[in-house]
């Protein structure tokens, strides 16, 4: 992975927020691979699968979605050739003014449109560290 790849792949994992925040859904093909697995199991949703899923699942939450979505603390290992772990920290704002933080535990994979997300587990932070 050099560092064109950490460019497209960060800007591919910031994207999302703008995207979703402005109900750009028919953009999604953008950041997800036709066949993402979406696991959303600890918010009930369980995994959604299609990029048609994870747009059914966003409109499904309507005002329950957050009104931002912030993307921070992106860590990036390479698992093998045109394979990538992306490790990055959500910050979600509500209608009501609430933060909520979640942990991205995305798989992308290289295609020739680019790098997707390929698999993508959303786990909230609902508890501090408790040593």
């Amino acid at each position: 992975m050099n560092a064109e790849d950490r460019e497209a792949i960060t800007r591919l994992i910031n994207q999302h927020g703008h995207l979703i925040d402005t109900g750009q859904l028919d953009r999604l093909h953008e950041i997800f691979a036709a066949d993402v697995a979406y696991d959303v199991s600890d918010f009930g949703g369980g995994v959604i699968n299609g990029l048609e899923g994870v747009r059914e699942w966003v409109l499904t939450l309507g005002e329950r979605n957050p009104v931002g979505h912030h993307v921070t603390n992106i860590v990036l290992d390479e698992i093998a050739d045109d394979v990538v772990h992306c490790l990055s920290k959500g910050i979600g704002v509500t209608v009501e003014g609430t933060v909520r933080s979640v942990t991205f535990d995305d798989r992308l994979e290289r295609s020739d449109a680019g790098w997707r997300v390929t698999r993508r587990a959303v786990k909230p932070r609902r508890s501090p560290l408790h040593p």
